[in-house]
């Protein structure tokens, strides 16, 4: 069993440390925000695999994700806009943060 803030407090840290290189290599490091945000929506019960869930409580965070994911998949192949890069961080900070608010929510 598992301590109920401890995966809490290990997004907290990597989100900081991500966030810190991002300042200085977001091409480099939107995969692995992509990585990171996308084992929180797992770990919150989305179905990220599952076209159906798109249509289920919360179509909009599975939207922003999509849009962010892709720009992801861009960066690691070496064709994103740097304006879509900056677009697809801001949406892994909104992801992050609700996904935080909402597991910190008692």
């Amino acid at each position: 069993m598992t301590e109920p803030g401890l995966d809490l407090h290990l997004w907290e840290s990597r989100w900081q440390q991500l966030e810190d290189e991002a300042a200085d290599a977001p091409v480099e490091t939107l995969p692995e925000m992509d990585r990171l945000v996308r084992e929180m929506l797992e770990q919150r019960g989305f179905q990220l695999d599952e076209p159906v869930t798109a249509e289920g409580e919360d179509p909009e965070i599975l939207k922003q994700y999509e849009a962010a994911h892709e720009i992801a998949r861009l960066a690691e192949a070496g064709e994103a806009d740097p304006g879509d890069v900056a677009d697809a961080i801001d949406g892994f900070r909104a992801l992050y943060e609700y996904l935080i608010e909402d597991r910190a929510a008692p």
